[in-house]
């Protein structure tokens, strides 16, 4: 039988508050720990990645030796059809692993691919050690726990009863055996692992996990003058104005994302803006600058930093920037790959004084903290 695995790698991390996939766990990303894990398993064939939209080129350049990376959908459901829809033809049995599970060994891996190939499907779980209530306010049922099992990944089955399952679901379910349950298939439990922890919260990452964690701080500061041209776009945070002119400058002059990224690569110690984007380099001539935030987010991730918060401040007479900050604080996390809360934007005026003060441009400064583990404790 021909085995594949596909790791689940799509997911937001809204629970968790940042982007936990990219969290540097002894010295690299999370979700590799688990990949080399199976790539490493001789039981499979191949493995595949489902990864978050518009990362491929980040996972493609960590997932080596995977037989194919591609983006995901907006639910683990869909995220795990796209990944079917992409293993080889010639694959009998598919295990799909959560990518949030980074302690998952060799030996669960072999049990399950060897129970699908005994049973049709199989799935990873553990016996619950918590009494179980269920109901609502003050209507309570005590659940028999001797009958119940926390359920894990991996989890597998014949890759044509997980197709027909996903082509029939009529609902959202949270796992892939849920999908054969639904359309009357038995699955077989195979022991699982108390390790094999899904990082869902920060509390779920301990510091005997990480070891010590180095902080540093960056600070960025832009400014651009208001452009001659009367049809120039005014960007800033990543959000287009619709006043006019915009600001001047070789890129798309958006000196509060200016201004972040160089506040992020400060305090990675990896120069300034200048010297990673030159106004030199046609590439980034009128480009916009939330690649120059996804660039820097690629950087930050391989070197095995993660954002722990940025704080950034527009001077400005014009635009009224406050009305559309949120907007413009959920551009910049999307585009770092962070969770909204982590951003913050506030905006001031210059009292009349200056240049910024007599409208003629825009500045911004920006404050960012980054937190990865100690290579050398």
């Amino acid at each position: 039988m021909r085995t594949f695995a596909i790791l689940l790698a799509a997911g937001r991390s809204e629970r968790f508050g940042q982007d936990k996939l990219w969290l540097s766990l002894d010295g690299r990303p999370l979700w590799t720990h688990a990949f080399g894990v199976l790539t490493s398993c001789k039981v499979l064939d191949g493995v595949g990645v489902v990864c978050q939209s518009g990362r491929t080129a980040e996972f493609n350049r960590l997932a080596s030796g995977a037989r194919f990376v591609v983006e995901g959908g907006a639910t683990r459901q869909e995220s795990c059809r796209l990944g079917l829809a992409a293993v080889p033809d010639e694959c009998d049995a598919v295990i799909i692993h959560d990518a949030a599970r980074p302690y998952v060994t060799e030996e669960l891996v072999k049990a399950v691919v060897a129970a699908v190939e005994r049973n049709g499907a199989a799935f990873a779980g553990i016996p619950v050690t918590d009494t179980i209530k269920l109901g609502a306010v003050d209507s309570w049922t005590t659940l028999d726990r001797s009958r119940l099992v926390a359920v894990q990944t991996p989890q597998g089955a014949r890759r044509s009863d997980l197709v027909e399952a996903h082509r029939r679901a009529a609902a959202e379910l949270t796992d892939d055996v849920a999908l054969l349950e639904a359309i009357g298939l038995p699955v077989t439990l195979v022991p699982g692992d108390p390790r094999n922890i899904k990082v869902t919260l920060p509390s779920d990452i301990s510091s005997t996990m990480v070891g010590p964690v180095e902080t540093r701080t960056g600070f960025g500061y832009d400014v651009h003058a208001f452009s001659s041209d009367a049809h120039r776009a005014l960007w800033l945070g990543g959000v287009e104005f619709d006043e006019k002119p915009g600001l001047e400058g070789h890129s798309d002059a958006d000196a509060l994302i200016h201004a972040i990224v160089d506040a992020l690569l400060g305090a990675a110690g990896l120069g300034d803006i200048g010297q990673r984007f030159p106004n030199t380099d046609p590439r980034w001539k009128d480009a916009p600058s939330r690649a120059f935030l996804v660039d820097t987010a690629e950087r930050l991730n391989a070197d095995g930093w993660s954002i722990a918060y940025i704080d950034a401040s527009v001077l400005a007479e014009r635009p009224k920037v406050m009305p559309r900050s949120a907007e413009m604080c959920a551009v910049i996390a999307t585009s770092l790959g962070i969770a909204r809360k982590l951003v913050n934007i506030k905006a001031t005026t210059n009292e009349g004084l200056g240049a910024i003060g007599r409208g003629e441009g825009v500045a911004a400064m920006a404050v960012a903290t980054l937190r990865r583990p100690e290579k050398n404790p």
